[in-house]
């Protein structure tokens, strides 16, 4: 794997996973109830989404900032060999929603190793990233039985240790004062035009915090909470494992530099 192309979703070849397997509850993000295993009232027949344009205006902001990682389409079209879960039956369908969860939690670390093998400052620990690549990918293949018994939070822990490696690895070359705010509680914060070069912001709390001008060039990213989170004019050039869902959580501008692993969302202002 040496892009994140396969990691990205396919909606048209996934069986409408996301909007049937996942519960939601009526709240800022989500316009009503819906329990696990029911599908979306929004679901057509085709597995499509039938407001997936007016998401944001219908009250489910919480589908724009939900990513598969791809893990749909492999469920949808590999675990289950392309079996509907409309058609296989009632136990077939569970089965799919259980694994589904699963496979989600490793194509996200998939893509986080595959990010981290494209950095060169990590170059030293590219052997074990690969290695740890393969072995990920590998258990995705494995059968639905396998699948929903997997301890996937013990392989997430032995893969956190690599990252953790990657992300010394790659600020240690970052200028600036390499602030550590991991898990920080910032929500709300005043950072604009911050020099947060290098930062370690893993897990912080930057919900609705301002960011206004903020350089966030080479800051490690993973797991950082931004929704409503204020980007606009931020230069996040070379920031890492960062995700689509983050960016897409949080309000930016034209002028919000970005890295090339995600793209500028829709919602954004184009002022």
């Amino acid at each position: 794997m040496q892009d994140h192309t396969a990691l990205r979703g396919d909606c048209g070849n996934c069986f409408g996973l996301c909007c049937v397997a996942l519960p939601f509850t009526a709240s800022t993000d989500f316009a009503v109830d819906k329990p696990a295993g029911k599908p979306c009232a929004n679901l057509q027949d085709d597995h499509r989404c039938g407001i997936h344009a007016r998401l944001r205006q219908q009250g489910f902001t919480g589908c724009t900032v939900y990513d598969c990682f791809g893990a749909g389409q492999k469920v949808s079209q590999v675990t289950f060999g392309g079996a509907d879960w409309r058609t296989g039956g009632r136990e077939h369908a569970r089965r799919m929603f259980d694994v589904f969860p699963v496979v989600r939690q490793l194509h996200e670390l998939l893509w986080y190793l595959t990010e981290a093998l494209t950095l060169p400052a990590a170059r030293p620990v590219h052997a074990d990233l690969r290695r740890m690549l393969e072995r990920t990918e590998e258990l995705t293949l494995r059968g639905p039985e396998e699948l929903g018994a997997l301890d996937v939070g013990a392989h997430r822990q032995e893969v956190n240790v690599l990252l953790l490696r990657t992300s010394e690895l790659v600020r240690a070359g970052t200028r600036g004062k390499k602030k550590d705010r991991r898990g920080a509680d910032l929500m709300g914060a005043r950072l604009r035009n911050a020099d947060l070069r290098g930062a370690n912001l893993r897990g912080a709390y930057l919900i609705a915090a301002d960011l206004t001008g903020a350089d966030l060039r080479g800051a490690d990213l993973i797991g950082a909470d931004l929704r409503d989170t204020d980007l606009t004019d931020a230069d996040l050039t070379d920031a890492f494992f960062l995700t689509q869902p983050q960016v897409n959580a949080a309000r930016g501008s034209a002028g919000t530099r970005l890295p090339t692993s995600v793209t500028r969302p829709g919602h954004w202002t184009q002022g």
